[in-house]
């Protein structure tokens, strides 16, 4: 060799060690690393003609028979991409990606960690170029390394760059709609990979913090806002992206994919990491109204996560229910009562009534608020009570009436409530009434447990109106079982056209009606009594009544149904508060309620009987009759129900009729009309000792005996003045031996009459019918006057002032 041709050689070997070029004469390509020449060796002279695939083959056997070279194969692949990126030869780039490509899926993943840090830095160099095919390029080969499961961790890479940059893509703004979409599929890609790659592993960067959340959530819900339609289905019923092939190509697909993917790897501590940036998100774009996509997106959550940590999505909502203008409050509320049924069935024990509660606190705290903005708050409470009724209507019959009992406790008394206690009253109520809508009645005592059932009956004489409707409506909901209300909805006396579904009563109902049926019967007739009922007030409780005649019928409830009955009639002529237009309504809803027991318990008799008073209202008085008209113009004032005793019903006439069809109606005939306290009987009171003989009936008491000292004794009959004159032996001997036969049998009946009275009457009415109508100060100084007048032993009973015969104080 020449002295020149050295001096030239060992200049082209220190210029290849330095720039790793291959020498210009070719003479020295074997002092070069072996694996650089097989590198070298894979790209063609032309971009054009693709990976060398036979040089590819040799790098490969050479990097599996030596993997401590992987790492150095790699940072020379990476250097070499790097020049070719600055130079613009995309064509060598995307052959360089190949190459690592396939190193990465050919390597054991054992010493896969020897490659990945120069195939990551590979993948940001393209993904930092302006070019968006090299950034989908390199997208697509951060998917493939996301997708292989690696044994040994890595404790030092981290992702941030990543997220950022695929969160990115995901906004992409391109001006053509066809690149804009490839980049925005391949930053949702992107994050899939990121996600697949770090939740599963807890030694790498924790994706579940707000730094990666705030970037990760938002452009997912960013390029799912975009579609044209929602349709949510369940995981169950295979809700991916889309049950087609090719469905996920586009990015709202792909991205509410992605999000399921994320939301079904999330832990109970993680679901709340996820969930801050939806709400955010929402709240920042206005994103609640129209509330489509928000329950899209909010069951999308509620079907991806773990069944049991659903109550804590619903928690975070209502966190959120009460800030913001009442327009986003009432599209959170909708939402809510879109989501809240799906968390019922996996809500247990306490998270049940605390979902409950805090429902009732939001409608407590939109009702305080007023009337601001008033439309707005209604609509606000009608979504929270939807909310409460699909809640309610997801759990099992017992819940339900927990909950009932739970609502109709917080609702306030009924007794001079202010306006905003009435109009909580009203919501309330509504609320009972929608989750009363989801419960099935089987037996009467299950659906109305004692403190239940006061409660309500409480409430029947509530200040407003529509109040006191809303209260029938949910024993209408819960009294029927056969689907009757439609059928009694108006009052009527055409009951075969209805076609009433009736069942013989059961003995649990039976049993229901003896301890109960007595306050349920005084609070329907006090409330058809109020001076403020509407006609829809009084259809309401028709209803009610008719309820219970179609489900109680049986021969031990019709003498007390028939009571009412009679004693609704009654009230339209005795209750002076009532309007003209009142005491028709009550007539009419009185012969129609008579109509109805013959019809449901087949007492032709009966029915012969009251269909006689029809054909005779109907030529005389037919405003009597039903239906019911909100305003009655009566030209002839002797056409008022007061006016007509002959057209009314007859109780000895209605108990003839029962009596000949073999029904027992001695509690019929031995005791008057109730009159708001009668005998409405009760056969199992508390009150098992009763009046002893001679004292008056309760129904006679209730009718006008003034109850002062002598009355009121259980033991002593009440004597006149006049007999206490000249008692002769002949009526002490009547009075020994008992009197004749026909007092004594009268005497066995008011006996009967007044301890069937007191064993069923509640304590309170007791003492009303009682009560004398004078203080004992004011009896005790009326005596002591009369005393101080004249002497206290008179000369002669008979010319001095008449003592009380006995003293009850």
């Amino acid at each position: 060799m020449t002295p020149l041709r050295k001096i030239a050689h060992r200049a082209c070997f220190f210029i290849s060690r330095t720039v790793y070029l291959t020498c210009c004469c070719g003479c020295c390509s074997a002092l070069r690393p072996r694996y650089k020449r097989l590198v070298d060796n894979i790209f063609p002279a032309s971009p054009q003609d693709g990976l060398v695939k036979s040089n590819m083959e040799k790098l490969t056997f050479y990097s599996l028979s030596s993997p401590e070279k992987l790492d150095r194969i790699g940072e020379y692949l990476f250097q070499k991409a790097s020049r070719d990126i600055y130079r613009r030869r995309h064509g060598f780039v995307i052959i360089a990606m190949e190459a690592m490509d396939q190193l990465l899926v050919a390597c054991h993943s054992q010493t896969l960690n020897l490659f990945v840090e120069s195939f990551l830095k590979m993948v940001q160099k393209l993904l930092e170029s302006t070019d968006p095919q090299l950034q989908i390029l390199a997208t697509q080969s951060f998917v493939r390394f996301a997708n292989i499961e690696e044994d040994t961790p890595s404790y030092h890479r981290r992702y941030d760059f990543f997220v950022s940059k695929f969160s990115a893509m995901c906004h992409s703004n391109h001006g053509e709609p066809g690149p804009r979409d490839r980049i925005r599929l391949a930053g949702i890609q992107g994050l899939q990979g990121v996600i697949r790659k770090t939740v599963s592993d807890d030694l790498v960067e924790n994706i579940w913090e707000a730094q990666h959340m705030d970037k990760i959530v938002p452009s997912l819900l960013y390029n799912m806002q975009s579609a044209e339609k929602y349709e949510t289905v369940s995981c169950a019923e295979g809700g991916g992206a889309g049950g087609e092939e090719g469905e996920e190509e586009s990015p709202p697909r792909l991205a509410e994919a992605c999000l399921r993917d994320l939301l079904a790897r999330a832990s109970f501590g993680h679901i709340r990491s996820v969930l801050r940036p939806v709400l955010t998100h929402f709240d920042r774009h206005d994103l609640w109204i129209p509330t489509d996509f928000a329950v899209h997106v909010f069951k999308i959550i509620m079907f991806s996560i773990q069944a049991q940590y659903s109550y804590s999505v619903v928690e975070a909502l209502m966190q959120q229910l009460e800030a913001g203008r009442g327009g986003v409050r009432a599209a959170r509320a909708a939402v809510l009562a879109a989501i809240v049924g799906i968390a019922a069935g996996d809500s247990v024990g306490p998270s049940v009534l605390e979902i409950i509660n805090n429902i009732l606190t939001n409608l407590r705290a939109s009702v305080a608020r007023g009337a601001e903005k008033e439309t707005e708050e209604k609509l606000y409470q009608e979504a929270l009570i939807n909310a409460l009724g699909e809640f309610a209507d997801h759990l099992p019959d017992y819940q339900k009436i927990d909950i009932m009992m739970f609502i109709v406790n917080k609702v306030p008394g009924a007794a001079k409530p202010s306006r905003a206690d009435a109009m909580l009253q009203h919501i309330l109520l509504k609320s009972l009434l929608k989750v009363g809508a989801t419960y099935k009645t089987t037996e009467l005592s299950k659906a109305f447990p004692a403190a239940f059932l006061e409660a309500l009956l409480r409430l029947s004489s509530a200040t407003e109106p529509s109040t006191r409707v809303l209260l029938q409506r949910i024993l209408h909901t819960l009294l029927d079982r056969r689907d009757n209300v439609p059928r009694l909805a108006v009052v009527t006396l055409d009951y075969d056209a209805a076609g009433l579904s009736v069942e013989k009563c059961s003995r649990q109902d039976l049993i229901f009606i003896s301890k109960h049926g007595y306050a349920i019967f005084s609070a329907l007739y006090e409330g058809l009594q109020l001076e403020s009922n509407s006609t829809e007030n009084i259809a309401c409780i028709y209803t009610t009544i008719a309820l219970l005649c179609v489900e109680l019928a049986a021969d031990d409830t019709l003498c007390d149904l028939m009571l009412l009955i009679l004693a609704i009639q009654q009230s339209s002529i005795s209750n002076p508060v009532l309007s003209v237009s009142q005491q028709c309504q009550l007539q009419a809803v009185s012969i129609s309620l008579a109509a109805l027991l013959p019809h449901v318990a087949k007492l032709p008799r009966l029915a012969d009987y009251i269909h006689k008073v029809v054909e005779a209202r109907r030529e005389e008085c037919g405003h009597l009759l039903p239906p019911l008209q909100h305003e009655y113009r009566l030209s002839d004032p002797t056409l008022l129900p007061a006016k007509v005793p002959y057209l009314m019903m007859d109780q000895m006439a209605i108990s003839e009729c029962l009596k000949a069809s073999g029904v027992e109606c001695g509690r019929l005939q031995g005791a008057a009309p109730y009159c708001g306290g009668g005998p409405l009987q009760h056969r199992h009171s508390w009150i098992e000792t009763g009046a002893a003989a001679g004292r008056d009936s309760l129904a006679d008491i209730a009718a006008g005996t003034e109850p002062d000292s002598a009355a009121s004794s259980p033991t002593l009959a009440r004597q006149a003045p006049a007999e206490c004159a000249g008692v002769s032996l002949e009526a002490l001997r009547r009075a020994a031996e008992g009197g004749s036969g026909a007092e004594r049998r009268d005497a066995a009946q008011r006996r009967r009459a007044l301890n069937l009275a007191f064993r069923t009457a509640p304590f309170h009415h007791l003492m009303q019918v009682t009560q004398p109508k004078y203080e004992i100060q004011e009896k005790l100084e009326e005596i002591f006057r009369s005393v101080s007048e004249e002497p206290l032993l008179a000369p002669s009973l008979k010319s001095g002032p008449p003592l009380p015969d006995l003293c009850l104080y």
